[in-house]
């Protein structure tokens, strides 16, 4: 992907363009960290671009930026720019393109996402960002109160960036997300809702909830009872702990597990049952919060003497003939009697034997 992204600026830069590889990328190779996800930023405007790559481009001329795809690689490219005029607290609503790359860094969150990179591999540096990064700090590029009242995301960026990269946050970034915390309430519970996946996904994660409550945030991310968690590793994990707002943006699916993790830790243990009605998986996660060998659950789970109810050696048909009787709620009581009987390894999963049990259990009554 890298050596796509080179070749991109490349291309751009023989039509007579700037370009540059910025941000994340170039702050993450500098520290050696993995990343995947490359942006440009270029001299070059949407339309010039769209004459330089003529395909699989699309444009999104009101924020100056445009998708392309190149040789299988997505890349996001954005013109110089300097943002004007913000709207709800969040994104810009009125820019001017600008022709050189320091104009357009100035308008970025951190000084830490600042650096760049040309076609020839250097790193441009015009921030300090080496610096901020040797001295394990997160600060804003311009005035952090500005920055913060331009973008209240830029809070939750903050102290996920602080979280992941084991960074403290410079006084005066602090003193702009006391200032404007409350602002967090204008920003959609999807962008809340990333942000504080990655905390959750970090090693870290603890770090970066002490700044969630240090800062007070919880009443604005509509988020409670968040100090204590317990590492997992589905982040839904994490969320089953915590109290939030149902206006989460989670799928029927997350909903789903997060039920169900929250059931199996009110039903206090992990035993036979559990492992039989939730399967595997929620049970695994159920143990990291509680602290219990994952071993010992997946041990646990593969001596289950059945996994459903076709399993049973014996139907509700077979329950009905045997005990000459229609099929009803009384036959299907039976049944889940035999199940969790099994499970408890009260009985063993035969047919004889279960036809014994059945006839001594139930035979004397003929309760149609």
């Amino acid at each position: 992907m890298f050596e796509n992204a080179i070749e991109v600026l490349k291309i751009i830069e023989k039509k007579g363009f700037k370009a540059y590889i910025v941000g994340g990328y170039v702050r993450d190779i500098y520290l050696s960290r993995t990343s995947t996800d490359i942006d440009i930023c270029t001299s070059a405007k949407p339309k010039d671009l769209l004459k330089i790559f003529k395909r699989n481009i699309i444009i999104d001329e009101k924020y100056g930026s445009v998708k392309l795809e190149y040789k299988k690689n997505f890349f996001d490219i954005t013109t110089f720019r300097k943002d004007i005029k913000y709207k709800d607290n969040r994104r810009p609503s009125q820019i001017e393109y600008v022709d050189e790359l320091e104009e357009d860094l100035v308008r970025r969150d951190f000084s830490i996402n600042t650096m760049c990179m040309d076609s020839n591999g250097n790193i441009i540096d015009t921030f300090n960002a080496k610096k901020d990064i040797a001295d394990k700090i997160i600060k804003t590029v311009s005035d952090s109160n500005k920055i913060i009242e331009e973008d209240s995301l830029r809070i939750l960026r903050a102290i996920r960036f602080a979280t992941t990269l084991n960074f403290r946050i410079d006084k005066k970034l602090e003193k702009a997300i006391k200032k404007n915390s409350k602002l967090l309430k204008n920003l959609s519970f999807h962008r809340k809702k990333s942000e504080l996946n990655l905390v959750f996904r970090s090693n870290n994660y603890q770090y970066g909830i002490d700044l969630i409550n240090k800062y007070k945030l919880y009443k604005e991310l509509e988020i409670n009872k968040i100090s204590k968690l317990k590492k997992t590793s589905d982040v839904l994990g994490m969320w089953a702990q915590i109290e939030y707002s149902d206006n989460y943006p989670f799928s029927n699916l997350e909903k789903e597990t997060i039920k169900n993790i929250r059931e199996l830790l009110l039903y206090g243990k992990i035993d036979s049952y559990a492992l039989y009605k939730y399967g595997n998986y929620i049970p695994l996660t159920v143990a990291e919060i509680k602290g219990i060998d994952k071993k010992e659950i997946l041990d646990m789970y593969d001596s289950l003497p059945i996994y459903s109810k076709d399993d049973i050696k014996i139907s509700i048909m077979d329950i009905c003939i045997l005990l000459k009787v229609e099929p009803s709620k009384r036959v299907r009581d039976i049944l889940s009697d035999i199940e969790y009987k099994i499970l408890s390894n009260e009985l063993d999963n035969k047919k004889e034997t279960l036809k014994e049990y059945i006839l001594k259990g139930y035979g004397d009554s003929n309760e149609k």
